[in-house]
């Protein structure tokens, strides 16, 4: 896998498939609850669908047509209009650790400030310690309770960042 054939762009319908399990995979390989998760939402099998409002992206990592995670921003459900999600974040352990997850984030931060938002909260599980370091690295701070209705009552770890 060469670093210039790797590219982030945005979601297309033919990669709900691929993003799908990705996301999936990495629910099983943390041993994450998969119930009160992404991995029941019913917006999981249907990624490009459930981003094509004014208000929302996806992003994917693409290398040569094949998808190895994915990140994307939509506003918090049932919360103020100005804080956005950082939702689905998911990655392929073939793309883990060389740094294209700071890419994603980068560029899924940079999409919610364009996109006007103020705040940007993320929920994660505390089995992903790795991505919960960069988002404090980022300077993302911890909740006590997550915000807004996300339906993920499984998630154990709330934070929120001025954008």
């Amino acid at each position: 896998m060469s670093k210039d054939t790797i590219v982030i762009r945005e979601i297309k319908l033919e990669d709900n498939q691929q993003i799908e399990q990705v996301i999936r995979g990495c629910f099983h390989e943390f041993k994450i609850p998969l119930e009160g998760t992404a991995y029941t939402d019913e917006e999981t099998p249907r990624m490009f669908e459930s981003y094509q409002n004014s208000n929302d992206v996806y992003y994917v990592i693409d290398n040569n047509g094949e998808v190895l995670g994915g990140g994307g921003i939509k506003p918090l459900k049932d919360f103020e209009a100005d804080v956005c999600e950082i939702q689905k974040m998911y990655f392929s352990p073939k793309v883990r650790g060389k740094g294209y997850g700071k890419l994603m984030f980068e560029k899924c931060l940079q999409s919610a400030k364009e996109l006007g938002y103020k705040q940007c909260y993320i929920e994660s599980a505390p089995q992903l310690k790795a991505a919960i370091h960069i988002y404090e690295s980022y300077g993302f701070k911890h909740l006590k309770s997550g915000l807004g209705n996300t339906g993920h009552y499984s998630c154990g770890v709330w934070m929120i960042k001025d954008l």
